[in-house]
Formats: C-alpha cells, structure tokens, sequence
C-alpha cells in the first residue's frame, strides 16, 4: 500500500512538472514571436543632452543593459553592462553598428536576431528615458 502511495506521488509530481515545463515553453515561443517582429524606434540623437544614459530591456529568455554615451548630439560609445543571451553573443557587436552608422536602424546579427532585438531595445530605452 505504502508503494503504492509513493508510485501515485511520483506520478502526479511527473505530470505537474511537464504541465508546468509546457507552459515555460509556450511563454518562451510566444517571447520569442513577439521580438521577431519588434520594432525598434530611431531616435533623434540630435534632442538629446550630453551625457550617459542607462537603458535596459528583457524578454525571457534573453535580456540586456547598456550604458549610452552622447557627445555632441551624436552617440559616441555604448557599453553592454549585462548580455544575458543564451547562444546570442554574437549580437554584442550590435552597439558597435550602431555607433558606426548613427542609427538604431542596423541589421540584426544572423543567428542572434533576438539578442540583437534586446540589445537594440535597451539602447532605445536608455535614450527615450534620458
């Protein structure tokens, strides 16, 4: 009888485990959706004031912060204080682009679309929330 007990507990913990595993899963695929079609708003370096601003942003799995640096109206450095990015790492040459070119409006990494996404999303927060 006592077997019996164990055998039903252990059963019922398996299924309340994959019942919760299927929802990590479907709040993943459904992130994972959602930043695929992010857009992501340039913004008019030429408004902001001179200085350093903290943006970041997160959508499991994958989440970012950065530190902005603005000089002469125009971005001159962006730091990646924190990439939590699963096998995005790539993407970390995304502030590079974007200082390059000026513009939040750079490709995303191939095979890093979503860190790219992030990453790009806090680089907007940090400068909508100057």
């Amino acid at each position: 009888m006592r077997k019996r007990i164990i055998i039903f507990i252990i059963a019922i913990a398996i299924i309340c485990a994959g019942i919760g595993l299927n929802k990590v899963i479907e709040n993943m695929d459904q992130n994972l959706n959602t930043l695929t079609n992010m857009k992501i708003e340039d913004i008019d370096v030429s408004k902001i004031s001179d200085g350093k601003y903290k943006g970041k942003f997160e959508m499991f799995p994958v989440s970012a912060e950065v530190d902005v640096t603005v000089k002469a109206h125009k971005i001159s450095k962006i730091d990646i204080i924190k990439h939590v990015n699963g096998k995005g790492a790539a993407a970390e040459k995304i502030p590079d682009a974007v200082v390059k070119s000026g513009s939040l409006q750079v490709d995303v990494v191939s095979g890093a679309t979503f860190s790219s996404k992030v990453i790009l999303k806090a680089i907007e927060n940090a400068l909508k929330n100057k």
